[in-house]
Order: C-alpha cells, then structure tokens, then sequence
C-alpha cells in the first residue's frame, strides 16, 4: 500500500505544495475554503505529517502546554476541553500540566518553555508574582486567565471580575437574611496572589454591610469534595452558637462535600445552613439539595485564551471572539 506524500495531498486538493505545507505549519494566511479541501485531501488518503519533519522545519513543537492546578477539578477539565476545540483547526496540540497549587512545580512547567518543548503555554491558574512568569515570555508566549487582579504590561490576562462576583454572591446571602456566614479559599486568605480577588469581595461585602467576619470560620486551602466533608465536620463539631447559618464554599466540589455530610448528619440545607458553590458545573444542579452557584464563562475564557496565545505565536492579530466573560448567580434550593 502507497504512503501519501504531501505531493498527493496537492494534487488532490487542486493545490500546490507551498499551501499544504504552509497549512501543515499553521501558516495563518491560508483561506477557509482551502483549508477545508487539504483537510478533505488528507483524510481521502490516510494522510498522516511526519510531525518530526514538520518540528525540524519550523523549529517549533507544536505543543502548547495548559497549566493548571489540578485536572481533576471541573472547572479546569471543562476549560481544557474549550482550549483544546479551539486548537482543533490548528497543528497544535495540548499538554496539560499539573501544579498541584507548588509555587515550585510551576516554575518546573515553566522551564519547559526555556526548554522549546512547548511553544507557549496558558496559565489557568497562578502559583508565583507575575512578574517571575514575566520572565519567561523571552522564550515564547504566555496568556494568563482568571484573576483581575493581576496586572501585568507584558503579558495578556483573560480577567473575569471574580472579586465583584464574590461580593454579589455575599451581598445575596447577606440580603437573604443570614448573619454569620462561613467562608472557605482555595488559597491562605492572607495571600497577596492566590484567591486575592474573591477575598477582596468577601470582605468588602461584609463590611458594607457591617457582618462581623469570624476568624474562625475562615477555612484555607480548601479545593475538593474530601475537603468539603472536612470542613462539614468541623462545623458538625461546633457548639450551636457558633455555628454560620451560611457557608460560601468556594466551589461547586467543595460544596458537594458539604452538602453531602451535613445533611447526612440531619442538618437542614438551607433552613439551618445554606451552601452557596462557584463554577455552576454540570453536577450542581443534581445534588441532593440543588446548588445556588456562581455561573463561570467557560466558554468565553477558553476561546479568549487560546485566541490570544495564537496571535501571539503566529505573529498576527486576528480579530478574537466576541466572548462573554460575566459571572452570574444562579439561584437554587441550598439557599
């Protein structure tokens, strides 16, 4: 059986062979109309790229590394799945990396930049002061998303106003009568980078509004479901006095957890305690008490990010999606 050449590709697509090997070096100055006929070619005859060749050509990868801080959370898998669609017209292809929340480790994904084994990469989430990632973008192109607080001249931010949604989501609870209102973070509180933007909000609501923000109820660190069990049970072990009569978790995953271990301990959802989540992922509104959440824009951040960071490989400046980046509150039964 004859292997396909590139020579093939072009006389089937009624092409020369400079287009197909622009197209295969995601070259962006290639027609619509064309690139579907050298797509049509391609899978005609079983036409596969030698990648190697290609790399050594371009002296590019074309791999695009996607940090974030674990792919088991929803919200980054959900994310990932955006990115790696919007790639799919392209030569690139993702690499998804793993923080694990290691300032550390982060700046060990980073080096693979420095290292040309990716050609650039998409921060969905940030570990380190932003100007140590600045650093890098000597080596290649970098897009940060999802903190407004983050300012940077030298790198693009995909931002949603997460402080704002945050204070909304607290100011809900607050005008919904509750008066002692539990609050959990990914990060320290007292970070100045790490959940600095939803902090912020929290505490400029509560203020506002003149609620005392218990030192005692502030739970850090806090990320997956296991933690929202953790921390149900260190509020089950309260006296009832002290005990919030809101919780705003942080994330839908957390909240899950917290659902699931105080109504099992016969705690009312939300006539003793409501749950307020963050994500609006597709499980919130099948728990067993239907979540009130905060509706991210997926959508809109993955088309943004991957926009932007192709831009900035491509040298060009494409006009991107009109993307919708609001954050809403979507009202449920847990509160």
């Amino acid at each position: 059986m004859k292997i396909a050449t590139i020579k093939d590709v072009a006389k089937e697509a009624g092409l020369s062979t400079t287009t197909i090997s622009r197209f295969l070096n995601n070259h962006p100055y290639i027609s619509d109309e064309n690139r579907e006929k050298i797509k049509t070619a391609m899978e005609k005859l079983n036409y596969v790229p030698n990648s190697a060749a290609t790399q050594l050509r371009s002296n590019k990868s074309y791999n695009i590394g996607v940090i974030v801080p674990r792919i088991t959370n929803p919200y980054f898998s959900s994310l990932i799945e955006v990115i790696e669609k919007e790639l799919s017209s392209t030569a690139y292809r993702i690499l998804i990396m793993q923080t694990h929340n290691s300032k550390d480790e982060e700046v060990q994904l980073l080096d693979m930049l420095r290292q040309k084994q990716i050609d650039g990469i998409i921060m969905c989430s940030l570990e380190n002061d932003i100007s140590l990632v600045e650093d890098y973008i000597q080596y290649g192109p970098i897009v940060v998303s999802g903190n407004q607080n983050i300012h940077s001249e030298l790198i693009p931010i995909v931002s949603t106003d997460q402080q704002q949604a945050t204070y909304n989501a607290t100011r809900y609870l607050i005008e919904k009568g509750y008066q002692k209102i539990a609050y959990c973070t990914g990060g320290s509180y007292t970070d100045t980078n790490h959940g600095l933007s939803r902090n912020l909000g929290f505490q400029t609501a509560m203020k506002e509004f003149h609620k005392e923000i218990d030192s005692g109820l502030i739970y850090t660190d806090i990320h997956t479901i296991e933690d929202g069990h953790s921390v149900a049970k260190q509020i089950i072990n309260l006296k009832l006095e002290n005990r919030p009569d809101a919780i705003f978790a942080g994330s839908d995953e957390v909240a899950a957890g917290l659902i699931e271990t105080l109504t099992e301990n016969n705690i009312s959802i939300p006539s003793d305690i409501a749950i307020m989540g963050y994500d609006n992922q597709p499980f919130a509104s099948l728990l067993k008490v239907p979540l009130t959440t905060i509706s991210q824009p997926i959508q809109g951040i993955g088309e943004q990010t991957t926009g932007k960071l192709m831009n900035l490989i491509n040298d060009t400046e494409n006009t991107l999606k009109h993307s919708d980046l609001s954050l809403n509150i979507i009202e449920r039964l847990s509160t």
